[in-house]
C-alpha cells in the first residue's frame, strides 16, 4: 500500500504544466458516475482561465463525465469574466457569481446548489494542489469503502512547498482541533475533498460556519453523523505568493471552531432533527 501512494506521489510530483511522459495504470475501474468539481475563486483573474481548462483536461484524458462549477465570491477583478470565457467555450463548465465576498463556506455551498454529479470535489482554484490528484483519492474511496476522502498535509506520504508561517499555523490549528473533537483526522484544511452526494446532501443543512472554519465543521458533522472519511495523501506545490494571515483572521477562525465546540458538545445541535 505505501508503495502504491509513494508510487502515485511521485507521479503527481511532475510540475502541472508539464504533461506527464506516461500515464499509470489506474488501480480502480472507470469512476462510475459523475464528477462535480467546485472551485471557489476570489480575485484569480491572472489564471482561472487556464486553471479551468487545466481541470478538465484531467478529466477529459479519462473519458469521464464532469461539470466543473467555479463560484466567483465578490471579485473585485475580471475573475468572473475570464471564468465565464472557460464557460462560454465548453458546455461542461458552469460559473456562479456571488454578489459580494461572503466567504468560501458560502462559495461551496452556492456551488453545491448546482452539483448534479454523484461524487462531489472542493477544488482551490489557484490549483496548489494538483487536479490530476482527484484520481488518488477515489481511488482511495474505493479501496477503504469511504464516504468522503480528504486531502492531508500531515499524511507522512505528502510533499509540501509551501511559506513556514502557514505550516506552524496549520500545525497549531490541527493539535488544537484533536483535542476539541478527537477527530480521527490528521487535517481538516486542505483545500482539496471528495465527497459522495449523499454526504453533502445530509450534512449541508446543519452547517452554520460561512468562512474559516468552515471546513472543520463538514467534517465534524459527517463524522458525527457516522460517514466513514479517508485521508489521502498530497502534492501541494504554491504557485503564486500567499498573502500573510493577519491576526483577526486567525481570531475569528478561532472563535467560529469554539462555536462548532458549542453546537456539537453543549447544545448538541447537529442531533436535532427538526433544524
Amino acid at each position: 500500500m505505501i508503495s502504491f501512494f509513494l508510487a502515485r506521489i511521485s507521479y503527481l510530483g511532475i510540475k502541472y504544466t508539464a504533461k506527464p511522459k506516461t500515464l499509470m495504470e489506474r488501480t480502480m475501474s472507470k469512476i462510475n458516475g459523475k464528477i462535480s468539481i467546485i472551485m471557489p475563486a476570489y480575485n484569480e483573474e491572472a489564471h482561472i482561465y487556464e486553471n479551468i481548462l487545466e481541470t478538465r483536461n484531467v478529466f477529459e484524458e479519462e473519458h469521464e463525465e464532469f461539470e466543473i462549477i467555479i463560484v466567483d465570491d465578490g471579485s473585485s477583478d475580471r475573475t468572473y469574466q475570464n471564468s465565464q470565457k472557460a464557460a462560454d467555450e465548453f458546455p461542461d463548465v458552469m460559473v456562479v457569481k456571488q454578489p459580494h465576498n461572503m466567504g468560501k463556506g458560502w462559495a461551496l455551498r452556492k456551488g453545491f446548489e448546482k452539483a448534479t454529479g454523484n461524487y462531489v470535489v472542493f477544488l482551490d482554484s489557484d490549483l496548489d494542489l494538483h487536479p490530476r490528484q482527484i484520481h488518488l483519492l477515489f481511488d482511495i474511496m474505493d479501496k477503504n469503502q469511504a464516504d468522503v476522502v480528504i486531502g492531508s498535509k500531515r499524511h507522512p506520504d505528502s510533499r509540501l512547498n509551501y511559506p513556514k508561517d502557514r505550516k506552524i499555523i496549520s500545525s497549531g490549528y490541527f493539535f488544537l482541533v484533536k483535542m476539541m473533537f478527537g477527530l480521527p483526522l490528521r487535517d481538516t484544511q486542505t483545500g482539496l475533498k471528495l465527497f459522495k452526494y449523499e454526504v453533502l446532501e445530509n450534512v449541508f443543512p446543519k452547517i452554520c460556519v460561512k468562512r474559516y472554519a468552515f471546513d472543520l465543521e463538514v467534517l465534524v458533522v459527517a463524522h458525527h453523523k457516522g460517514y466513514k472519511i479517508a485521508e489521502s495523501p498530497i502534492v501541494l506545490e504554491h504557485h503564486w505568493k500567499f498573502g500573510r494571515i493577519g491576526l483577526k483572521a486567525i481570531w475569528d477562525t478561532w472563535k467560529e471552531t469554539l462555536a462548532v465546540y458549542y453546537r456539537l458538545k453543549i447544545l448538541k445541535y447537529y442531533d436535532r432533527t427538526n433544524e
